[in-house]
């Protein structure tokens, strides 16, 4: 099927769950760390629009953007399908993957960097995204059933990253009481050894997210 090569960033959820989709189908692909603060002229070349990680490599022929990257997966290697047959519950999956980067990804990112008043407000926000992703493994194994699929791929940063956001953002967002369906399918999923060998370690994570904050908030501070 040709050569493969992911191009990506460690700590980059984005980047991981592209590796955990080549994994589970069980594609052999050579991984090449990108500096995202000092890109490559090799990513500025695959990805000349958005200039960002994770770009897969397939036969030469780049695609970018994880999750068009994983749906790319998942029709070229047939093994372990991740999205659903039936093009209605497709349909679903790909409502639900794209809610969960727009609102629940970036919706934690703000609560991790608010501060003062609008800290509560920010945590307030991203616990009603999280609450549809509770409602939604509500009863169920998996997001897709009793096999890892495509939703779980997109929302398996919530384990370990939203941990270190947590940290580095001095807040709780989730917490077991209020979501005791999605704190257990996080428990569960990140102990999977296909899951977990491609986990950053927790401290480059939590430091790589301080670092950030402190970025930000000193171009803040710096403002005329």
């Amino acid at each position: 099927m040709g050569e493969v090569k992911v191009i990506g960033a460690i700590t980059t959820q984005f980047c991981t769950r592209v590796e955990w989709a080549l994994k589970l189908k069980g594609v052999e692909y050579e991984y090449i760390e990108e500096d995202v603060r000092n890109k490559s002229p090799t990513l500025l070349k695959l990805n000349p629009v958005h200039k960002k990680v994770p770009v897969l490599v397939h036969d030469d022929k780049p695609i970018v953007e994880s999750l068009i990257i994983l749906e790319y997966i998942d029709e070229t290697w047939k093994a372990n399908p991740l999205l659903p047959q039936d093009p209605y519950e497709r349909a679903i999956a790909r409502f639900w993957a794209k809610f969960a980067d727009e609102k629940c990804v970036w919706g934690a990112w703000g609560a991790c960097k608010a501060e003062g008043e609008e800290k509560e407000k920010a945590i307030q926000c991203a616990q009603e995204s999280l609450a549809f992703l509770e409602k939604h493994i509500e009863g169920k194994k998996f997001f897709g059933g009793e096999e890892i699929g495509f939703m779980d791929l997109v929302v398996g940063w919530i384990p370990l990253w939203l941990g270190s956001m947590e940290e580095a953002g001095n807040m709780k967002l989730l917490e077991a009481e209020k979501f005791p369906f999605l704190h257990e399918w996080a428990e569960n999923f990140i102990q999977i050894p296909l899951i977990k060998e491609c986990l950053p370690p927790r401290e480059k994570l939590t430091n790589y997210f301080q670092a950030t904050l402190n970025y930000l908030r000193s171009l803040a501070n710096n403002k005329p």
